[in-house]
């Protein structure tokens, strides 16, 4: 994503309407985050999230991602909450599906336990 990360960083500021550059550091570290949040969920395959079906779900998620995490900087309750963003699960879902379709288990330990022998 290094290569689109200037654009990116535009679009994640115009989801906040964010204007200048006084965050836009802060911001590089929200996108860095909400990448690597979201290849730990899916899978680490970088071929993946190259390819043309599958890196507008991925850009979709890291701009949501990051732009909540941006949002949530600073949450400070007397009670526990649990946000949960909608936007990012959804897309989660759809490239968890895509991945084991087209990576499969290559890159990944199978979930399922070992089958005994007989």
């Amino acid at each position: 994503m290094a290569d689109s990360d200037g654009k990116l960083l535009e679009q994640v500021k115009g989801l906040l309407y964010l204007d200048g550059a006084a965050d836009d550091d802060l911001l590089r570290g929200y996108i860095a985050a909400a990448d690597q949040f979201i290849k730990n969920a899916v899978g680490d395959n970088e071929a993946f999230y190259a390819k043309d079906n599958v890196k507008p779900l991925f850009e979709s998620a890291v701009k949501a991602l990051a732009a909540t995490y941006y949002q949530y900087r600073l949450a400070l309750s007397d009670t526990q909450t649990f946000p949960i963003n909608l936007t990012v699960n959804s897309i989660i879902g759809q490239l968890r599906g895509r991945y084991e379709l087209e990576v499969g288990d290559d890159d990944e330990t199978s979930d399922q336990s070992a089958q005994p022998s007989n």
